[in-house]
């Protein structure tokens, strides 16, 4: 008895110095990262960013986030919601407009025209908006910097505000574009119905890789300096998105809860699937492809040239 007990405390020792080495060894690589991220050197201005470059400023971008007030950011989540709601305006405005003039698959992929502008106000007006910022603040849970807790919390505090923004719009609009004449409510229904009529595994495999473009639309905006290349890449990629009927989660929201509030057809349960899959989507999209594949790069070019 008095030997195993020697042998359960010998294992336990080596195990507890194994643990200490594979700290100490960790510690010291993410020194090695952390050293070569901060020391990137900047290129010219006239010069596309590096790939270095480019995460050093979105880990900057991410950790100001962070440390933002939780009020700051619900109230910027709330603006963002609104904000994203002109994209919806324009939507019905134009599936109105051109409806019976035009085959309707026609509209639906006219209307990519006019889609990118609720995210160019969002972007350029600096609110936060969740599939903008996904893969965003991922990096410095990747980087050691933050927690999965702290990213979650953060997160549900995005996601709540963009959410209660974009029904707040869509009340507005549902009872104003009638009364303006602008779009009715055959318009509404036929655009949440567009939204929601696929399967789960399309809506949710549709959402990664909208939440994909949306991290890339991210990754590209920090490699761009002046605004006229900010509309450029923010209209290309959202302009993607419509035409394909990617699903996204915010304005989607928006989409299928005005179809809810005018058709019985589309029910509370409705909403809350297409809800469920396009966030949970989109956040993996972001998350993985963009985050972590982009933040994998960078750190095994550094550690292969050790």
């Amino acid at each position: 008895m008095e030997k195993e007990d020697k042998n359960l405390e010998a294992d336990l020792k080596k195990q507890a110095a194994e643990e200490k080495r594979v700290a100490a060894e960790e510690k010291k690589k993410q020194k090695v990262i952390d050293k070569e991220i901060q020391g990137t050197k900047k290129t010219g201005k006239d010069l596309p960013k590096s790939h270095g470059e480019i995460l050093r400023d979105q880990i900057s971008d991410a950790q100001e986030t962070y440390e933002k007030s939780p009020s700051s950011l619900f109230l910027s989540s709330i603006t963002a919601g609104l904000e994203i709601g002109f994209s919806y305006l324009m939507i019905c405005t134009v599936f109105f407009f051109f409806g019976g003039r035009m085959e309707e698959d026609a509209v639906f992929k006219m209307i990519s025209l006019v889609y990118p502008l609720g995210f160019i106000l969002v972007v350029l007006g600096q609110s936060i908006l969740f599939t903008e910022q996904t893969a965003l603040l991922t990096l410095p849970v990747l980087n050691k910097k933050q927690t999965i807790g702290a990213m979650l919390r953060l997160w549900g505090i995005v996601i709540s505000g963009n959410l209660i923004g974009g029904y707040m719009m869509a009340l507005i609009l549902n009872w104003l574009g009638p009364r303006l004449g602008i779009f009715n409510s055959e318009v509404v229904i036929t655009i949440a119905s567009h939204v929601v009529d696929s399967a789960p595994q399309v809506i949710l495999v549709s959402a990664i890789i909208a939440g994909w473009l949306m991290g890339l639309l991210s990754w590209l905006l920090a490699s761009v300096r002046d605004t006229i290349s900010r509309i450029v890449m923010i209209f290309l990629i959202t302009s993607v998105l419509a035409f394909t009927g990617l699903h996204h989660s915010i304005i989607g929201s928006i989409e299928v809860f005005s179809g809810m509030l005018n058709s019985n057809e589309i029910s509370l349960l409705d909403y809350l699937s297409f809800q469920s899959l396009a966030l949970l989507g989109n956040a993996f999209g972001g998350a993985i492809f963009v985050g972590l594949i982009k933040y994998r790069a960078f750190v095994y070019n550094i550690i292969s040239n050790k």
